[in-house]
């Protein structure tokens, strides 16, 4: 593990409802990635699948249209299963480039859809995983909830990164839960292209002293199916992006970026975290862990739970990295933070 790491984030919409041609954008994007360096490259939030916007699924207080739930037919059908054919690739991809992917997809496990980033690295494949702790506003009429089972830091090849899911960074708790993990490089795959978004990713590069990478899409409404019942103009912008990279005294190093499809790389400089740890340390010396302290349950939010953890639905085996990570979540706990 080196001190120094070219990154990447990229910003695209994929081919939403069309896994398998996204996975051919991502195949394009990763290799340009890796033509400029980066080592470790991140996408946005539902790249894989599609993030629904404007949708209503037909939804409204006590009552459902048979048109909202064919919608929901073809997205749950958009979705990919960890086992799949698309993971599968997705771990091509990384061997392909030799770097470590960082992947937001919607993930079906039975008839419940969740908000899910993967992380895969290129020689073990698949390390981590985990889905979004809480769908936010109508989200949550399509996607499942996510527990802390799933790591949100995991040990890689470059050290503790971690991954928070758009409005998850607006968590406190969980932030500071991510912060006693160690995490150096910080991952917001995010759909929030607001202006407030670049405010809050280097408010949590300042408040973590860590790297934050934040990759949103950038979507028209002609990337979406024809019928798909959002009526505006075909060439109207729906999310401008605003992906960026951020270093821990809160610079951007890349970004913010809202013209189009792109590649940010940047060069992280790992001496740059104990520079600035030298004031700050949230979750050390300037913490009070005698006057402030904060529970954490790694439970398995599962209905059936089998002796196997393997076992378990929608939960396939991972390198043992992963595993690694999991174990050092439940026992490696700061004295600010309590397990279960």
């Amino acid at each position: 593990m080196t001190n120094a790491l070219t990154v990447a984030v990229v910003q695209s919409a994929g081919v939403p409802f069309e896994p398998d041609a996204s996975l051919e954008t991502a195949r394009r994007l990763a290799e340009q990635a890796a033509h400029d360096g980066s080592k470790l490259t991140l996408f946005p939030e539902a790249f894989l699948g599609g993030y629904p916007r404007g949708m209503t699924f037909g939804a409204t207080v006590g009552r459902r249209s048979a048109e909202g739930r064919e919608w929901y037919r073809r997205y749950h059908g958009a979705a990919v299963e960890l086992d799949g054919p698309q993971v599968a690739e997705l771990q091509r991809i990384s061997s392909d480039t030799d770097m470590t992917l960082l992947m937001g997809v919607i993930e079906r496990s039975g008839g419940t859809l969740y908000c899910t980033a993967l992380v895969i690295d290129p020689g073990d494949g698949l390390i981590g995983w985990r889905r979004k702790l809480l769908p936010t506003a109508a989200e949550r009429v399509v996607w499942g909830q996510g527990d802390l089972s799933l790591p949100p830091v995991v040990r890689t090849r470059h050290g503790q990164v971690g991954v928070a899911i758009c409005w998850e960074n607006y968590m406190p708790l969980l932030r500071t839960y991510m912060y006693s993990q160690g995490v150096r490089i910080w991952c917001a795959p995010t759909a929030d292209d607001r202006d407030g978004w670049e405010a809050t990713m280097r408010h949590i590069a300042l408040e973590g002293r860590c790297f934050v990478l934040s990759s949103n899409q950038f979507s028209k409404r002609s990337d979406y199916p024809p019928d798909y019942p959002l009526d505006v103009p075909s060439d109207e912008v729906l999310t401008t992006g605003g992906s960026m990279i951020v270093d821990p005294l809160g610079n951007v190093l890349a970004g913010p970026e809202r013209s189009g499809e792109a590649v940010l790389t940047a060069t992280l400089d790992f001496d740059e975290i104990a520079r600035s740890q030298l004031d700050f340390d949230v979750v050390g010396h300037y913490s009070r862990g005698d006057l402030f302290t904060l529970k954490v349950s790694t439970a398995s939010s599962d209905l059936v739970e089998q002796d196997d953890v393997h076992a378990r639905q929608g939960r396939p085996k991972v390198a043992r990295s992963a595993t690694a990570a999991r174990s050092q979540t439940r026992s490696e706990q700061h004295p600010c933070t309590r397990g279960d």
